[in-house]
């Protein structure tokens, strides 16, 4: 297996992009370049934004479904490709992607998508929600601290953020979903990142525990840990979170 490090990370987004590894179908500018994401409407032709923030692996089959789902319960879905086109089913791979992604450009990249959203017909409202798994988990909290009233929901999925966030411009209401039963995470640092987003933003925050692993939702199973039931549960809740005024 080929290291993946910050010198080639362009040279393998590059590549993949011509290649069938990942679903595209919008580009938008951020920062001066082209991102690519998958996007779909909503059977009504419009509805509020949500944006799809992927796993590790990138931007996979899984994610490309979840938009459609989005899309299905009446959002306008984006799932920007945070790499490039690159996607694996190998841990070591997916760790190196991800160590590999500057924090900035991947914020960067969803500042543009978030945007990018805001100015499609589509969209109604003045704000988009954002939802994410993992990394994009992570990333979901990272999204809503810098982008202030332009997030009205948040939705992260067993994910904090990968560098210390400022949360005080936060504005959006947040639900999380963490498993019990996580070897990636630690219960006091889900609490604790509560906690300091309560007292950085004055904002509420809920988060529920779910009797399974890391993961529960990604019925794609690559870590052995789905668990059909929770993720049931975790979706539904998401939707009417989603939904609620």
């Amino acid at each position: 297996m080929t290291e993946t490090t910050t010198d080639n990370i362009d040279d393998l987004r590059g590549r993949a992009i011509e290649s069938d590894d990942s679903e595209h179908n919008v580009t938008f500018e951020s920062g001066g370049r082209t991102v690519h994401g998958f996007l779909k409407l909503p059977p009504s032709g419009s509805g509020p934004g949500v944006i799809v923030i992927q796993e590790w692996w990138g931007l996979t089959t899984h994610v490309a479904d979840l938009t459609r789902r989005f899309a299905a319960e009446g959002f306008v879905a984006l799932a920007p490709d945070l790499y490039g086109g690159r996607t694996t089913h190998d841990s070591d791979e997916a760790a190196g992607l991800l160590e590999a992604l500057p924090v900035e450009e991947a914020a960067k990249d969803l500042s543009g998508a978030v945007d990018y959203l805001l100015e499609r017909p589509e969209v109604v409202g003045d704000a988009v929600s954002a939802v994410g798994f993992c990394m994009g988990g992570g990333f979901v909290l990272v999204l809503a601290a810098q982008q202030g009233d332009k997030i009205a929901k948040a939705v992260p999925f067993y994910g904090l953020p990968p560098v210390p966030q400022d949360y005080s411009n936060l504005s959006a209401q947040v639900l999380g979903h963490y498993a019990e039963t996580d070897e990636w995470l630690d219960r006091a640092d889900i609490d604790a990142e509560a906690a300091k987003i309560e007292e950085q933003s004055g904002q509420q925050v809920d988060f529920r525990f779910y009797p399974a692993g890391h993961a529960f939702l990604n019925d794609e199973d690559l870590l052995g840990t789905y668990d059909a039931e929770q993720a049931d549960l975790a979706w539904r809740r998401t939707v009417e979170f989603l939904r609620a005024e």
